[in-house]
């Protein structure tokens, strides 16, 4: 019974089968239906793998993308980094192009020249020993002591102190600083004193009969042999209401944002008189005058002795 149950089975199938079959060659269904399933089926798979491969290659390049203007961005902030590194130096050579030719418009007075230095360091405060600078020039180019150092506003000090390659700036505003100076309008002379940092300059030695005008402009007068004459140095901020000839005046360079400066020497063909060397000569020239008077006198005694004793002999001969 049980065998007989399992051929009954295959065989219903493949009357159905054969069934089918007949029905589907008669009407065609069954393939139209599997040839548009299948081709919706196909269609389905490839649309989802194009997605999936069009999806993951715009992933990629995107990624790559990315990576490209990331590195693109690291180019364009070094070049924009270099650009503002470039534009704030020329900003500051414009600036100190402008400082220069400010500093160059200055003519220097007959018989001299000027010559530019660079300020390396500053020493003001309470704690400095001196009120000076430092410059990037010694006495091997051109800065020897006693050179005068200014601005084109106006002189600012005197080398005190050289090297080779680099000096020291006495600043007038120094209690050791002590200038000749002479009224531009009064042409008062005096001599212009420092009195420290943050305070006015002094005037010494003017005499009784003399006043200064408040505001005017003194200029050196060139009597100390230092400066020459001419040169604009401060201004008078007070004047004298005690009758005691006590002014106060105020530098007219800008003495605290120094970073340029001019040297002021003489030229080689115009050296500064040597008063030492005169009096040397004079003092030679003396015993040889008074060798020259002594020898005259011996001259002019000499005949006298010699006549003297002619006459003595010729008094003597008759005897």
């Amino acid at each position: 019974m049980f065998p007989k149950r399992l051929l009954f089975l295959p065989a219903l199938m493949l009357l159905i089968f054969l069934g089918v079959y007949s029905w589907n060659q008669r009407t065609r269904v069954l393939d139209n239906v599997a040839s548009n399933t299948g081709l919706e089926a196909a269609g389905y798979v490839l649309k989802c793998w194009d997605f999936m491969t069009s999806s993951v290659q715009d992933i990629l390049q995107k990624h790559r993308n990315l990576a490209q203007t990331a590195e693109e961005n690291r180019r364009l902030r070094k070049e924009l980094d270099d650009i503002r590194l470039r534009l704030s130096l020329a900003v500051e050579d414009r600036a100190e192009l402008k400082r220069l030719r400010h500093l160059l418009s200055l003519s220097p007075p007959e018989g001299w020249q000027v010559l530019g230095a660079r300020v390396l360091a500053e020493r003001f405060g309470p704690n400095a020993p001196l009120f000076s600078l430092l410059l990037n020039r010694g006495y091997m180019t051109g800065a020897l002591p006693n050179t005068p150092v200014m601005t084109p506003e106006g002189v600012i000090g005197r080398v005190h102190r050289a090297g080779p390659t680099t000096s020291g700036v006495l600043l007038l505003i120094n209690p050791n600083s002590r200038i000749a100076v002479i009224g531009q309008e009064t042409r008062v002379q005096a001599v212009l004193s420092g009195s420290g940092l943050n305070r006015p300059l002094e005037l010494q030695f003017v005499a009784q009969d003399t006043a200064f005008h408040p505001g005017e402009l003194l200029i050196t007068s060139g009597l100390d042999m230092a400066y020459p004459k001419g040169l604009p140095i401060a201004r008078i901020i007070s004047s004298d209401s005690t009758g005691k000839n006590i002014y106060q005046a105020l530098p007219l360079a800008d003495l605290f944002h120094l970073e340029e400066v001019l040297l002021v020497s003489r030229k080689a063909e115009n050296p500064p008189p040597d008063y030492q060397q005169f009096f040397r000569v004079v003092s030679n020239s003396e015993p040889a005058e008074s060798n020259m008077v002594t020898s005259e006198k011996k001259d002019r005694k000499a005949p006298r002795s010699g006549s003297v004793k002619s006459r003595t002999t010729e008094q003597r001969s008759p005897n």
